[in-house]
């Protein structure tokens, strides 16, 4: 009857849950806010949730996506607000809009991520940037459960920077922070993978692991090289229905 749009986040140590532990959480959500859920049909029927490119373990993020199917129409905000109450502080549903167009796993093309290098000095990051950007290619090694793979991790880069921003480097030792923009390809191209290839070229290796975190994701726009909200043409469509329906009651009989 309903499907509805949800974007959540993983902070603190909850960027440490895998995927199975979220879905996990959130169908225990789903049964204490007592949501009016869709189920599969079968000798197993489960509700219909749709996980659209989730995070890997250990990363965070201020920008999932997943949609789900109700029985019964709800109101998008107070249901996410019931969520919201439901889920471990960390496991945050901060945007829900009622779904009015297809597709929005097609609408998540690409990723925003920041990485926090402890320990790196940001001349020395900026360096390895430069690096990065100017090569034709960079290959980079990964071990899959089919054993180790290569690939170019320089291809899906759209943008790669440094960041400078006193108030992510609350203290005096030296911090470095990158910004990135990936396209979602096969295979994959990781925030990992971007600190191998910043190895391979420049030798930057921090002494801790990077903090890594998505800002955001949706659709890439090639023009600017920026990711735009994968939930907006639904809220635009929800708009459009709003006005379509007050000038249909302005107009005369």
């Amino acid at each position: 009857m309903q499907r509805i749009r949800l974007r959540y986040t993983k902070r603190g140590r909850l960027r440490f849950t895998s995927h199975r532990d979220f879905q996990r959480a959130f169908e225990r959500a789903l049964r204490r806010a007592e949501v009016p859920m869709a189920y599969s049909a079968g000798f197993t029927p489960h509700p219909k949730v749709s996980y659209a490119n989730a995070a890997p373990t250990g990363t965070g993020s201020e920008a999932e996506y997943l949609e789900i199917a109700l029985t019964e129409a709800r109101d998008p905000e107070k249901l996410r607000v019931l969520l919201d109450e439901s889920l471990p502080a960390g496991l945050d549903v901060v945007d829900a809009v009622e779904a009015r167009t297809s597709g929005l796993a097609d609408r998540l093309t690409a990723s925003v991520w920041e990485l926090r290098l402890d320990g790196v000095r940001p001349e020395e990051a900026e360096r390895a940037v430069t690096a990065f950007n100017t090569a034709g290619a960079v290959e980079v090694q990964r071990t899959t459960k089919n054993g180790v793979r290569t690939f170019d991790a320089r291809s899906a880069v759209v943008h790669l920077e440094t960041h400078s921003d006193p108030a992510d480097r609350p203290t005096d030792q030296p911090c470095a922070i990158l910004r990135l923009v990936v396209r979602h390809v096969t295979p994959a191209v990781r925030p990992d993978d971007v600190l191998s290839g910043l190895r391979a070229v420049a030798d930057l290796a921090p002494p801790v692991p990077a903090a890594v975190t998505r800002l955001a994701q949706g659709l890439l726009d090639e023009e600017t090289g920026t990711v735009t909200d994968p939930l907006a043409p639904d809220r635009e469509a929800a708009t459009a229905l709003v006005a379509g329906s007050a000038a249909a009651a302005k107009a005369p009989a």
